[in-house]
Order: C-alpha cells, then sequence, then structure tokens
C-alpha cells in the first residue's frame, strides 16, 4: 500500500480553465458547472484539498485533449467550495506554485496528471534589489499617470521584497491578456518576469503620456463650449501623431484615388469627398455613407476588361456539351458571337443585341446565360429581379440615406470587376411596382443601347458606361413583360423538351451529375430505356427537367444506401426497384381518354410549366335551355362557351340537331381539375366539338386533341404554344391533333419525334374539326358536304383508337392555363 501511496504522490485532479490564467500566492473565485471538472474538484477534496489547474490553448474548444492544454499551469489549493441551485459549484482557489503537467490519465472520467515543481533559481541579491526598485518606482508612475491600481494592491506591491512574489503580483493585476499571463507563468526566473513587467509598465506609461500630451494640445485649440469642434481637433490631432509613423488613412486614400486612372471628373469628385470626409467625425452617419461611396467608386471597373475569346467552333461545342437541344437559342447565340467577332476585327462599334429567353421553368435559360460567359471568356453574374417592386433596387439610393446602397446593376459591374461582363437578368417578367416606383420603367435605360452608355445610377451620381455588358433576360411568360421593356430585346422563345430529348438529357447531363454528387462511381445506377420513359410519364408533369433531377436524386440516394449496406455492388432499375426506391407513379389515370365517348372532348391548354391536355364534358338534361359552366373557367373562355353553343344552334339543321332544343335541355360544360383556374379562347373548337357530340349523341374519336379559337361564323383562328401543346399531346399518347390552319407555318420548330407520331390536321372552319372529330353518321356527313363543299368523310363508329394514356394531375394546384403568347 506504501508502494502506491508513493507512486501516485505528485498526482493530482486537474482543472482545465478557459481565458484564466491562475499566479502563486493568487486568490480566485471560479464558478464550475462541467460534469468532469465537478468531478475533480470533488476527488481534491476527498484527498488534500490540492489540485492542478492550466488554462486551453484554444478557448473555443469546450472539451480540451492533452496537446490542446498549456504544459505549465499551476498547483493550487482549495480554500472554501459553495454549492449552487443550478448543479455547479463555486470554489475559492489560491494558486501555491508552478508545476509541469505529465501523465495525463482520464480513467476516472476527468484528468490527472503528474505535476512536478518548476524550481526558481535564486537571483543575485544586488541585481534583485535593484530591478524590485525600479519596478516600484515604475508602478507609482504608473498609478499616477492611469490609477488603474486599487490602493491597496499598491500597498502591497510596495511592501514586497521578494522578485518572484511581486513579479506574479503585478502580472495578475496588469496583464488581462491570457496569452501573455500564460507566457508569464511558463517563465521560472523572476528576475526574467520583472523585466517583462518593467517594459509593460514602461509602455503603458509612455501610452497615458501621449493621450495627456493629444488632450493638453487640443484643449488649447478649443473654446469651452465647442465641444463637438473639441472632438474633431482631437481626432486631427491623433492623425498628426500618427503621420510621423507613416501618414494617416486619409493620405492613403488620397493616394488610391490618384492612382486609379479614373475619368478626370469622378477623380475630382472624390478628391472632395475625402476632404469633406477628413473634416467629419469618424462616428457620424454621414462620415459613413460617404466611405462607402469612396470605396465603392473605387471598387468599380472603369477600364478594366476581359479579353473576347471569340471561336464559334469551341463555343458551339460548350453549348452543346452544356444543352441539350434548344437549337434555334444556340444559333442565334452563335449568330451573335459571329457579329461581335467581325466588328471587333473591323474596328467597329458593336451595339449589343439584349437577348429576352422566354420559356418554362427547368428548360436551362439561367445555365445558357453561364454557358455565353464560359464560351466568351468573359465574367458572369447573375441578377434576380423576382420579387423586385422599388425603383431604387435598379438606379440605387440618394446618398441622403442613412445606409445608402448602389443598385443592383452597380452592385453586379463591382462584383464582376469588368466593364464587359454578362450579367443575367432572372426572372424579369416578375417585378411589380409600388408607391416606391416601376423597376420596369428603370430598366428601360439599362437596356437601350442609346442609352445605357451613360447609365445613371443615383449613389453614384453620375454617367457610368454599361454599353460593354452582353445582358440576358430571362422570364417564364413574355406578356407580363411591359411592352416598351420589351421591344428593347430580342425575345427568343425556349420551348419544352419532349420525351426523347429528357432521356437523352438524363442520361447526359442529369444522372452522371448526381452520381458524382452522391458519391458513386459512373455506372454505379444503370437505367434502362423502358424505366426512363416510366420515371418521365409516370413520375414527372413539367417541360423542363428539375423535377426529373430531384427523381434522379431521390434515386441516388436509396442506390447509395443499398450500396453502404452491402446489397448491392451496382443497381440495375427495374419497374419493381422503380416503385421500391422512390414509390408508386405519382400521375395516375384520372380519366379514362382512351375510348370514344359522348360529350367529352380533348383540349389542349399552356401552363407555366408546359403544356396539358384539358378535357371538356358537356351533359345534357331535361330543362329549359340554361348553360352552366364549372371547372373555375376563366371569363374568356366563358365567352368562349357561349360562342360555341352559339355555333352549334346555327348549324342545328345541318347536323340534325332538333331546333328547339335549348328550349327543352340544360346544358353543364365542365373542366375537370376543377380546382386549378383556367382561361383563354383556345378551347373554343373544342367546347364546341363537346357540344355538338352531347348534342347529337354521336361518340368524339378518344386518339384526337385539338385546340383553336372559335367564331360565330366557325372560322377556326389561330392560337400560341402549338408546340408544347403537341409535345403535351404526345406525351399522352395523342395520335391526331387539330389545330388552327393559319398555325401550319409552326410546324419547322416541330421535333421530328411528335411529326413522326402525331397525325396534324389544320383545319379552316368548324366543320372540319367535326367532321374529323365527331363519329358522324352518313346523313350528317352529307348535309356537312352540302352546306359547306367541305371534304368530309364518314367514320365508323365501331372504329377505336389506341388507348391514350390517362390525364394526369397539373403540376402546380394553381397553375392557369393559358395559351402561351396570352390569347388563347
Amino acid at each position: 500500500m506504501s508502494r502506491v501511496n508513493d507512486l501516485y504522490a505528485n498526482r493530482y485532479p486537474l482543472l482545465p480553465l478557459k481565458n484564466v490564467v491562475i499566479f502563486p500566492r493568487n486568490v480566485v473565485t471560479l464558478s464550475i458547472g462541467r460534469p468532469r471538472s465537478i468531478q475533480a474538484v470533488e476527488d481534491a477534496l476527498g484527498r488534500d484539498r490540492r489540485l492542478v489547474v492550466t488554462a486551453h490553448r484554444d478557448s473555443e474548444i469546450d472539451e480540451p485533449r492533452p496537446e490542446e492544454l498549456h504544459l505549465v499551469g499551476t498547483l493550487a489549493g482549495i480554500g472554501s467550495v459553495e454549492r449552487q441551485p443550478t448543479g455547479g459549484i463555486q470554489v475559492v482557489l489560491e494558486g501555491i506554485s508552478r508545476v509541469r503537467l505529465s501523465q495525463f490519465d482520464q480513467a476516472r472520467g476527468f484528468f490527472t496528471v503528474s505535476a512536478d515543481s518548476l524550481v526558481e533559481p535564486d537571483p543575485p541579491a544586488a541585481e534583485a534589489r535593484i530591478l524590485i526598485s525600479h519596478v516600484k518606482e515604475l508602478a507609482t508612475r504608473f498609478v499616477e499617470a492611469k490609477g488603474a491600481l486599487p490602493p491597496d494592491v499598491h500597498e502591497m506591491v510596495q511592501r514586497a521584497t521578494e522578485p518572484g512574489h511581486l513579479a506574479d503580483l503585478l502580472a495578475t493585476q496588469l496583464l488581462p491578456d491570457p496569452g501573455r499571463r500564460q507566457s508569464l507563468l511558463e517563465i521560472a526566473d523572476p528576475l526574467r518576469r520583472l523585466e517583462h513587467l518593467a517594459v509593460h509598465l514602461s509602455a503603458e506609461i509612455d501610452v497615458a503620456a501621449l493621450e495627456r500630451k493629444i488632450k493638453e494640445r487640443v484643449r488649447e485649440q478649443i473654446d469651452k463650449n465647442q465641444r463637438e469642434y473639441y472632438l474633431r481637433e482631437q481626432l486631427k490631432a491623433i492623425h498628426d501623431e500618427l503621420g510621423g509613423d507613416g501618414g494617416n488613412e486619409l493620405e492613403a486614400l488620397r493616394t488610391r484615388i490618384s492612382a486609379r486612372g479614373l475619368p478626370p471628373a469622378v477623380e475630382d469628385k472624390l478628391l472632395k469627398e475625402a476632404a469633406r470626409l477628413e473634416r467629419m467625425p469618424g462616428v457620424s452617419a454621414e462620415a459613413t455613407v460617404v466611405r462607402t461611396y469612396i470605396d465603392t467608386m473605387l471598387a468599380l471597373p472603369w477600364h478594366e476588361r476581359s479579353e473576347d475569346q471569340i471561336d464559334l467552333d469551341g463555343a458551339e461545342r460548350i453549348l452543346d456539351a452544356d444543352h441539350f437541344g434548344l437549337t434555334t437559342v444556340k444559333e442565334r447565340i452563335v449568330d451573335y458571337l459571329a457579329v461581335l467577332k467581325l466588328t471587333a476585327e473591323a474596328g467597329s462599334p458593336n451595339r449589343a443585341q439584349i437577348l429576352c429567353l422566354v420559356g418554362p421553368p427547368g428548360v436551362g435559360k439561367t445555365s445558357l446565360g453561364r454557358s455565353v460567359a464560359t464560351a466568351m471568356g468573359r465574367k458572369f453574374v447573375r441578377v434576380s429581379l423576382g420579387g423586385v417592386r422599388d425603383e431604387s433596387e435598379i438606379r440605387g439610393h440618394r446618398r441622403t440615406y442613412v445606409g445608402a446602397m448602389p443598385g443592383r446593376l452597380i452592385s453586379a459591374m463591382r462584383q464582376a470587376q469588368t466593364i464587359n461582363p454578362v450579367i443575367l437578368l432572372d426572372e424579369i417578367d416578375k417585378m411589380a411596382s409600388d408607391y416606391r416606383g416601376d423597376p420596369a420603367s428603370a430598366l428601360l435605360e439599362v437596356l437601350d443601347s442609346e442609352q445605357n452608355h451613360a447609365f445613371n445610377d443615383h449613389f453614384v451620381d453620375g454617367p457610368f458606361d454599361l454599353s460593354h455588358v452582353l445582358f440576358i433576360t430571362t422570364a417564364n411568360y413574355g406578356a407580363q413583360i411591359p411592352r416598351p421593356l420589351r421591344d428593347r430585346m430580342e425575345v427568343i422563345e425556349v420551348s419544352g423538351y419532349s420525351e426523347e430529348e429528357k432521356i437523352e438529357i438524363g442520361r447526359k447531363h442529369l444522372l452522371p451529375r448526381q452520381l458524382t454528387e452522391h458519391g458513386l462511381q459512373a455506372g454505379a445506377v444503370e437505367i434502362p430505356g423502358k424505366i426512363w420513359s416510366t420515371l418521365i410519364r409516370d413520375y414527372t408533369r413539367e417541360a423542363g427537367v428539375r423535377q426529373l433531377d430531384r427523381e434522379l436524386a431521390g434515386l441516388c440516394r436509396r442506390a447509395v444506401r443499398d450500396i453502404v449496406r452491402g446489397k448491392a455492388a451496382k443497381i440495375r432499375l427495374t419497374d419493381a426497384k422503380l416503385i421500391d426506391f422512390v414509390g408508386p407513379a405519382r400521375f395516375g389515370q384520372d380519366l379514362d381518354l382512351g375510348q370514344n365517348q359522348v360529350g367529352l372532348a380533348i383540349g389542349l391548354g399552356v401552363t407555366e410549366a408546359g403544356g396539358e391536355l384539358l378535357p371538356v364534358e358537356v351533359a345534357t338534361m331535361p330543362g329549359k335551355g340554361a348553360l352552366t359552366i364549372t371547372g373555375k373557367a376563366g371569363e374568356v373562355m366563358q365567352e368562349s362557351a357561349r360562342a360555341a353553343l352559339s355555333y352549334a344552334r346555327s348549324r342545328a339543321a345541318e347536323l340534325r340537331i332538333d331546333p328547339d332544343f335549348q328550349a327543352k335541355l340544360d346544358l353543364h360544360i365542365h373542366l375537370p381539375e376543377g380546382a386549378t383556374p383556367k382561361d383563354g379562347p383556345s378551347a373554343g373548337i373544342t367546347m364546341a366539338t363537346a357540344l355538338i357530340s352531347a348534342l347529337t349523341q354521336r361518340p368524339v374519336r378518344g386518339d384526337t386533341a385539338m385546340t383553336g379559337e372559335i367564331t360565330l361564323r366557325g372560322r377556326v383562328l389561330a392560337i400560341g404554344g402549338l408546340r408544347e401543346k403537341a409535345l403535351a399531346a404526345h406525351r399522352h399518347g395523342v395520335r391526331r391533333l387539330i389545330a388552327p390552319r393559319d398555325n401550319e407555318r409552326e410546324m419547322s420548330k416541330m421535333p421530328a419525334n411528335v411529326r413522326r407520331d402525331i397525325e396534324f390536321i389544320f383545319a379552316a372552319n368548324m366543320d372540319q374539326v367535326i367532321a374529323e372529330a365527331i363519329l358522324l353518321d352518313d346523313t350528317q356527313v352529307d348535309h356537312l358536304t352540302e352546306s359547306g363543299g367541305n371534304a368530309v368523310h364518314p367514320i365508323a363508329a365501331e372504329s377505336q383508337p389506341p388507348n391514350l394514356v390517362a390525364n394526369p394531375e397539373p403540376p402546380f394546384d394553381d397553375a392557369v392555363i393559358v395559351d402561351a403568347n396570352g390569347t388563347g
């Protein structure tokens, strides 16, 4: 037992402290709350009431390891302990001696260490006496200059006779920084400690004398009633004192302004602002605005530019690598680069055309701007305008306001650091206006090549050249862009992707990126072509590929789980695994559109997510001619329904409809998905077809979709968004599409697979639509032929079209189904 006691005689519990260094003979009161520290104190109380304290190397660490603690600490005795209601303890410690820590042990839940005392060498008596006297004198001068030592402490200093005791006493009172206190604790030689403290006292005395000198110089120049003037003169005197060490900050600011190479007018203005700043108190709000103004003007690119790297073949490769499809947009971008290259070689000025990319979300409009910047070797900055309703967001705030800042355009130029970046103005159709101004009107100057060479930002308060910037804007709805603003841009339609294009984008771009982001090797997830089609048809409803990207991310997360658990080294998706990984299909059969039905016609509409099917149902019932329209139809759509009814009444004789049907029947037109607002005239021929089918009791072909506006005389007028509508019809398996004859010119924009799989029927009047869509009998066909002179062919009622994919839920609960150009 005695041997064990000898082995642990110099081991003590360790109490790590944050930002606290205890010197020998120093009494400190501490509040302790960490369980490990409380255990250390309890252990010390059960032994000889002694423990070792040392400081953290990094105060941010709560539970330090041995290497994160200083190895020189203090052996301390516990004077008293008081329990706290919170569960912690308050302990009074008195430092005993310096110790060096070794042999850390944490087996008992807290650190215990071996503590070896640091032996202080005996100093030469004469040298110690002289140094003690000098330090006492400095302490007295320090008290006279600053009064920082309490009287009782100063008295203890004057009575001290040992150099070690004096050094530790002064360090406790004069050194607030834990790092300097620890450094002094680690010095065993008492004379060296006293020398460090003598240097510190001398420096503090000099600082106090300099402060007194500055105050005296200022006091001689001011009047007692001019307090504000006093503060300014004091600041000036401080700058003069600092000038002897290399000049003040304002002089450096003037040097920066002169060396920046600014336009003469801008340079003169900044020098005047710097002179104003020098006379202002540093704490004033106006001084902050002036300094922000000077820093902003110096940070703007006045002459820096990036060299254009215009390689048409390289640009095409970059665009093709980043985006699949979008042929028209890519060709227009390459045309712009070609013109830019030719004008640069000829030395003629080039007025940059502003491009506006309009299309549904997720088709790559924003990333196209980044690809253009990469192809040209320019800086790229994106400015989001969605929800902006304050003109100051564009033109900046006037500097009369506290916290004034430049507008988003000047901030973008500051971020780009060149005068010729590519700036993408995103979501330009989602700006609003209120009492604070109209930001769209403020953009007129920015996007006008005749004016933007001298753009005036309220904060800059002077012209700034934006003519070298390539502006690209994006929008979801072109109709929501104000006409004057739209007139300054070249609008390029970015249509949605077909199913085949989505498959290629998923294979070449989305899946490899998701595999990389989830730490999977190439080929770790294999998706056959059939599964791609199922994933796109049954799990997404969008014109772009954002939802597809999210579904692929979900697949990769599930694949990572199985691979990490060792269930498989490679995942090959099947129909069963697809359901297991991402759940059942989200878009199932809601309506049976695959059969020929009476009173049901398939229309087409456009939402912000692309094209969608728009079924129209008509039911007849005994009544007195009431017309009911349900399904949240807008005012224009209701007018189209009334026009369709009037046309049906005008053709009652040719279609063998009872002329008095409106006196005997009530009609109910319903548009399914009643929670989704719908509007626009392009469902006119669809509603007329469904009405005539219900009144004649002849079925409408289930494989046929249609779109077009109807007039009272039966003419079929052009509509917008034919490409998006055709893509929606193709996605749902529709094989015949009736459209206005005036839209036939848009067939060149149609994807080849859509032209191949869908039979397009272009009709000039409603008689042709009826003949192609409704399964008429021979008599009705003859009457239509005699009255309209159109080539009409009877269709056997027994003929059945191929089954269609069911009508899906719309992608947004509040989506408004309208025409792409806002007209139908």
